[in-house]
């Protein structure tokens, strides 16, 4: 079988190609899959990279898709032939986070889906949307469900609530898709005017670019007609969250799902406070919740932005990708 593992100390170049032993067949419980795709997310930048430490010989990649090939007893939900999708916390059915850390994750605290095949417990994959083919419903199980996690499970999205989206990251772009696809009006923020006509096209209402607006929190604000977005998906962290404070309005939500710009830095508490928003961090959600994301995919007809789709053999090309920051939507490999 083969698969790709991460060797220490890290770096794109020291990715390995590797021969494994064929998994065997399901026990009790399980499921076989023969997986067909992986799409890249910030996290697994940061286990192949070495930024982010994880076990030598670790198979990278938390997002996985295929087809079952066989079930084992006692599993009576999904069947042989069945298209489906990886979840991110593999002990997280429903109910309120038991996990605060990516012990359970797989391409972290366990092995992940650069590899052709799996056996695992038929809980940590659900069905894949109808119709999608496998790269697409590998972009569900990190960014497609944080996005949802963010704007409809925590943020109870409604038709008519304005949604601030910042850069043109997975996540971003998937939120801004379900926002529009739910009747939310969506502003954005990018470095790019050429991504901006993208997002435009899509039908954001308005864009801003922060590198010629450094104060894009005011402007978005005003573009709102003073009043500020209901929702913000802050992917920034301590950089952006200033600004994400003033775009949005008094009791608006601020979904933290990223860190791109630091661990740590200083908020503007009293701010926050006086225009009593709620600041909420989260990372990705539950088996339940992504039942539902594909449920709603279905309904809506929604398909995510894949960028670039490279072989499971071109991985650290495509990091490299993903590392410029040149990409639009999710990044995807085929296996």
């Amino acid at each position: 079988m083969k698969a790709i593992r991460v060797q220490k100390p890290g770096g794109l170049d020291a990715l390995e190609r590797a021969d494994l032993p064929d998994p065997g067949d399901p026990g009790p419980g399980e499921i076989r899959v023969r997986l067909r795709a992986s799409s890249l997310n910030y996290h697994d930048y940061g286990i192949v990279s070495g930024a982010m430490p994880t076990e030598d010989g670790r198979i990278p990649m938390a997002d996985g898709a295929g087809e079952v090939e066989a079930v084992g007893t006692g599993v009576d939900h999904l069947s042989a032939g069945d298209r489906v999708v990886s979840v991110f916390f593999t002990g997280w059915a429903d109910g309120p986070p038991p996990v605060a850390d990516f012990s359970t994750t797989p391409g972290d605290g366990l092995d992940g889906y650069a590899r052709e095949a799996v056996v695992a417990p038929a809980h940590t994959f659900t069905r894949a949307p109808r119709d999608w083919s496998h790269e697409e419903a590998a972009t569900i199980t990190t960014a497609g469900l944080t996005a949802w996690r963010a704007l409809v499970v925590d943020g109870g999205l409604k038709a008519g609530d304005d949604v601030l989206v910042l850069g043109t990251g997975g996540v971003s772009i998937y939120a801004a898709q379900i926002a529009l696809g739910m009747g939310a009006r969506v502003y954005a923020t990018s470095s790019s005017d050429a991504k901006l006509d993208r997002l435009r096209e899509m039908g954001v209402s308005s864009t801003v670019n922060y590198a010629e607006t450094p104060e894009w929190g005011a402007e978005i604000a005003r573009m709102t007609g003073g009043r500020g977005v209901d929702h913000v998906v802050e992917v920034g962290g301590p950089a952006t969250l200033p600004q994400s404070i003033d775009a949005a309005r008094i009791g608006g939500h601020l979904a933290l799902i990223g860190v791109l710009t630091g661990r740590g830095g200083e908020i503007p508490t009293a701010k926050l406070m006086a225009r009593q928003q709620r600041l909420e961090g989260l990372i990705v959600g539950s088996h339940a919740m992504q039942r539902d994301m594909v449920r709603a995919m279905e309904v809506t007809g929604l398909r995510p932005v894949i960028d670039r789709t490279f072989a499971l053999d071109e991985i650290a090309d495509a990091f490299r990708h993903e590392e410029s920051g040149a990409h639009f939507g999710k990044i995807a490999l085929s296996i």
